[in-house]
């Protein structure tokens, strides 16, 4: 027999591999642990190859769960994708609790957990930022180009790079804020409040124009600051020169920050958002796995990491739901995926749209599959303890030592999803992609890449390549702990390769009617 390429399976119940190797021409021996086919077509890279035969009509598995139906006879060897499988998601599930469900395992190494720590910022409140930085935020779209020239003249003077006491001076603007009205505007005034508060934020500026409905007074009345000297505010038709009122407050705030210095803390007070994107067929054996180690790691630490991307979570919540903590949480996990399933009806768009084409071609078939890789950032282990609303803070108790997972509501699309990460508290993003983007969002967003070849051809986007894991077989535990490392030198200040580039960008979830 010739040489055989390589595919992996992850599961000893799994219908399918995924390609390891470069894309293959029908005839190829293919091996995955002890099963050898031979392709009967082409199959790109990162693509699946059927193991055993799968009738018409039967389920498929990967990671040892369903994640589509057959819509042909497949047979050992043929490429399994879009063309002969299809979702089996189509309706809200009923979820029972029964005090003692269990996550099934999934394969990896255990390494003991050490205490770490990190450079940051102590705030009045107790978090904790890695940032020091002064943030423009607008109650409405209207002024976004001056917020962004304020800013940018803003940084000029007080950046520490340019020899002032705030580590940059950032817009972060939106297009929302006019003519909204009901639960939808309090939705945006809920978000922006979460933001006025992130611990990464030294001083904040709430920048109006005065006849919006995001009433600027109501949105400071929205704030929960433990600290009013940090907070600036006024109305750009209320001011003769808005440039110059706003220089003037930034300074005051920047002063404000002189005295606030990095001290050493427990690795614990990080709060580690994680977010996949431009996924493709290695997401879920590389890069998201390697991120879930960090999250039972974490956990272990007293830390808490936190998943949104509720979409990509349907077909495997059963797998975070077996980890909740109570009953109470278990319950919030159901309602909260009904909810969104709820939300795609509402506006006739099927629940299972997703995945991108982006994702097809990279090798992702159906939303359950996607899902089952994408749940996989939050690990094995951890318990999932925190269920959070739209823009919605994670709220600790005053001496809690317990780490977990919180899963906050919002969708999947990338700068919704990583705001929506900064909203609930998380000071850094660890970005997984498979595809690869340029993006940042308004917290350090850390870019690790599922394949190597990636990593290679965009090294000024990527952070970190977890593909050594499938190209060499490279041990995720000794990468997690080099990950760790990197995560531990951004908290205490290197910049990542978004910050570098610029990219820092805020999306909000809207839902709801505009006047």
């Amino acid at each position: 027999m010739p040489t055989q390429a390589r595919a992996l399976r992850v599961h000893s119940e799994d219908d399918v591999a995924t390609l390891l190797s470069p894309a293959l021409a029908a005839g190829t021996a293919v091996r995955a642990g002890e099963t050898v086919v031979v392709t009967r077509e082409a199959i790109p890279s990162g693509h699946k190859i059927a193991l055993r035969a799968v009738p018409v009509g039967a389920l498929l598995r990967k990671f040892g769960l369903p994640f589509g139906q057959a819509t042909v006879d497949i047979a050992p060897g043929d490429w399994v994708h879009t063309h002969n499988v299809r979702t089996a998601l189509d309706k809200n599930e009923t979820y029972e609790w029964t005090g003692n469900v269990r996550s099934p395992e999934f394969p990896r190494a255990k390494t003991p957990v050490t205490d770490t720590t990190f450079a940051g910022y102590l705030r009045a409140d107790g978090q904790v930022g890695i940032r020091n930085e002064l943030w423009v935020l607008c109650t409405v779209g209207c002024i976004n180009r001056v917020a962004e020239e304020i800013a940018r003249r803003g940084h000029a003077r007080l950046a520490r790079a340019n020899g002032g006491t705030v580590d940059g001076v950032y817009a972060h603007t939106h297009p929302y804020g006019c003519a909204q009205i009901g639960s939808d505007l309090a939705q945006t005034r809920r978000a922006l409040a979460a933001l006025a508060t992130h611990p990464n934020c030294g001083g904040v500026l709430l920048f109006g124009l005065g006849c919006e409905n995001n009433v600027l007074r109501e949105q400071v009345d929205a704030l929960r600051l433990a600290d009013p000297s940090r907070l600036r505010w006024f109305n750009a038709q209320e001011t003769e020169d808005e440039y110059e009122a706003a220089l003037d407050a930034l300074t005051e705030l920047a002063a404000r920050c002189a005295t606030d210095v990095r001290l050493p803390v427990p690795a614990s007070k990080l709060v580690l958002g994680m977010k996949c994107g431009g996924s493709d067929g290695f997401s879920g054996l590389t890069a998201n796995p390697l991120v879930g180690i960090l999250a039972d790691r974490h956990a272990a630490r007293g830390g808490v990491s936190v998943l949104t991307e509720v979409p990509e979570m349907f077909g495997a919540e059963r797998l975070l739901m077996a980890r909740a903590d109570e009953e109470t949480t278990f319950r919030a996990v159901g309602a909260m995926i009904n909810d969104f399933k709820d939300y795609f009806r509402r506006y006739g768009e099927p629940i299972a749209e997703n995945p991108s084409p982006g994702n097809k071609a990279g090798g992702i078939t159906t939303l359950e599959e996607k899902s089952l890789g994408c749940v996989q950032k939050g690990g094995t282990a951890a318990p999932v303890r925190f269920v959070l609303g739209y823009g919605e803070p994670l709220r600790r108790a005053e001496g809690e030592t317990e780490g977990g997972i919180a899963l906050a509501y919002g969708p999947g699309n990338d700068a919704v999803s990583c705001t929506t990460l900064a909203c609930a508290g998380a000071q850094i993003v660890l970005f997984t992609t498979g595809r690869g983007t340029p993006f940042g969002t308004c917290v350090p967003t850390l870019k690790i890449s599922t394949n190597s070849d990636l990593a290679r051809r965009k090294p000024h986007w990527i952070d970190f390549d977890a593909g050594p894991i499938a190209e060499t077989g490279a041990d995720p535990e000794r990468l997690a702990d080099e990950l760790l490392a990197l995560t531990l030198r951004v908290a205490s200040g290197e910049e990542t390769k978004a910050e570098r580039n610029g990219c820092r960008e805020i999306a909000l979830f809207k839902d709801g009617v505009t006047e």
